[in-house]
């Protein structure tokens, strides 16, 4: 019988040195990748939040209560759901996250790895972002008011008052916190859409002459716009303008804990809904977002790939995103959600009509891909 070996049984094995020198290396580079993984980055997460029907009710304290309360008015009963979508923000500048955890975001299609700095600029304090995001949905809730109600042909008056100053700034100094605006340029105005026309028709290169009333008094200031810095940038003065509305009748839009203007179309589409006979979305569950203007311009808004998925979550098979935001939809949209571009309340009603008749086919979309 013959045995084969590749040593010889009578001489000891010499023990391998680069073999335990690449164990200590291996492991050395194993607990150094753990220890960077631990390290806090620059970066925090975005990521779908939590989401609201229009038409439904919500928790405040210890009570549950309509989201969308008309008191004084008769309502029709509803259906489906009109949702609203929120983003959730992990993470802030005095508690970014660790390398771990936005590489591991990183690999979720639902969440989005951002810089801190693009939400949380340097010298602005978390509390800060949050009162100016209180304000934006303040806002929100009235134009969705005064563009529901411009639909329903109510008759309604309007003043806009400054509110606050964003971080950058060019009226900070000039105006005042409860300036009520009378004139930019000499002319007058409804809504801060209308005020926005007049500030890209004048551009940056020379000031706007505004006139504002300040302790019953009115004073005329000139202010030179500046170019904000969005993906497209456009001529502002950096003020917060909350629309003072005088309405017919009162509508109470209950929500607490949730900033951002971004809910403005699904609370006026949730508003008409209960005003009015029948079920816009016909029984459907449809979600959707976008700012409002009281004129019903329906605008783009942040985070939308987060609100779809959301959206799907939530168990909605429709979403109305609007049109300006279609280059970030295009290629994101989640198996199962059918996806419709709007630009003014009109194209919102369209596309519901359209849910609620089956018929969607020419309607105008976000592409899959």
């Amino acid at each position: 019988m013959a045995i084969f070996t590749d040593a010889e049984p009578d001489k000891p094995r010499r023990r391998n040195g680069l073999g335990t020198l690449g164990g200590i290396l291996l492991a050395l580079s194993t607990v150094a990748v753990v220890a960077i993984a631990f390290v806090p980055s620059p970066y925090i997460v975005e990521q779908p939040g939590p989401v609201f029907d229009t038409l439904g009710e919500v928790s405040i304290g210890d009570d549950t209560v309509p989201l969308i309360d008309i008191p004084d008015q008769k309502t029709y009963p509803t259906g489906g759901t009109l949702d609203m979508l929120t983003v959730s923000i992990v993470g802030d500048r005095e508690q970014p996250l660790n390398w771990f955890e936005a590489a591991t975001a990183w690999l979720d299609p639902s969440k989005a790895v951002v810089p801190v700095d693009a939400i949380y600029p340097v010298g602005v304090t978390v509390e800060q972002s949050s009162e100016e995001s209180r304000i934006q949905m303040e806002t929100s809730q009235q134009e969705a008011i005064a563009a529901a109600f411009a639909e329903l042909d109510y008759d309604f008056t309007s003043t806009l008052t400054v509110a606050g100053f964003t971080d950058v700034s060019a009226a900070k100094g000039i105006l005042e916190e409860g300036d009520e605006v009378l004139t930019v340029n000499g002319e007058t105005f409804r809504y801060v859409s209308q005020l926005r026309q007049v500030l890209v028709k004048n551009g940056v290169d020379k000031p706007i002459e505004m006139t504002v009333l300040r302790d019953g008094e009115e004073k005329t200031v000139e202010i030179t716009p500046v170019l904000s810095a969005e993906a497209t940038p456009a001529p502002v003065i950096g003020v917060l303008l909350t629309s003072a509305y005088t309405f017919p009748f009162d509508v109470t839009i209950q929500l607490e804990n949730v900033g951002g203007p971004s809910a403005g179309q699904m609370f006026a589409l949730g508003i008409i809904d209960k005003l009015t006979k029948g079920e816009l979305n016909g029984g459907e569950n449809v979600a959707g977002t976008g700012t409002i203007s009281g004129d019903g311009t329906i605008g783009p808004i942040g985070g939308i790939r987060q609100k779809l998925y959301g959206a799907l979550d939530a168990g909605a098979t429709y979403f109305l995103a609007p049109a300006s935001n279609c280059d970030e939809v295009t290629g994101h949209i989640p198996d199962g959600l059918s996806v419709f571009a709007v630009e003014t309340l009109d194209d919102s009603l369209a596309a519901l009509k359209g849910i609620s008749s089956g018929d969607t086919d020419a309607l105008p979309t976000c592409p899959a891909g």
